[in-house]
């Protein structure tokens, strides 16, 4: 029955053509949802901490900071610029750093110079707001010893010398 079945012309027209109605979905509100569910926000501000003891020396900084979420982040934005305290600094320029961790070392800075350091994080969704600002201070330079003042007697030394720096220095330590 096969055989004879297989040999017989089958027409396979349909005799009415289906009436299919043409609906259009509107898929915008779940395109909506989908990418809200891959897209990460930006990151919260990170937190720049306080300048650490010997974090400094008299050309260099070393900066940390943290975050106190669980963003996700691809880099820092390290800001800083010497403070000034007077009212028109427009020559103290503003420079910004691209950081992978959460700390730097900045070279190249003044001896016994105040530093304004500000941080942002970066993802792919946008930057953070910047942290706090923070005040470090790079170490002053070694003072110059006048060698033809210096002095001495049987029970004392006289040594003097003189600050290599434009701003004034708290202290100093004589060591013998």
């Amino acid at each position: 029955r096969l055989e004879e079945f297989l040999k017989k012309e089958v027409d396979l027209e349909l005799s009415t053509l289906p009436d299919f109605e043409e609906r259009v979905i509107d898929v915008s509100e779940v395109e909506q949802l989908m990418n809200s569910i891959n897209t990460i926000p930006a990151p919260c501000a990170p937190v720049i901490n306080p300048q650490a003891p010997n974090a400094a020396t008299g050309t260099s900084l070393r900066i940390c900071w943290g975050l106190f979420s669980d963003d996700t982040v691809e880099c820092y934005q390290l800001c800083y610029k010497p403070v000034s305290h007077e009212r028109h600094s427009d020559g103290q320029a503003e420079r910004t750093l691209k950081v992978k961790e959460t700390y730097c070392t900045i070279t190249d800075l003044l001896p016994n110079t105040q530093y304004e350091f500000w941080v942002s994080a970066l993802n792919a969704s946008g930057i953070s707001p910047p942290s706090e600002r923070a005040v470090y201070v790079t170490a002053p330079s070694p003072p110059t010893i006048k060698n033809k003042k210096i002095q001495s007697c049987e029970n004392a030394v006289l040594v003097c010398w003189e600050s290599r720096d434009i701003n004034p220095v708290d202290s100093y330590t004589v060591e013998l």
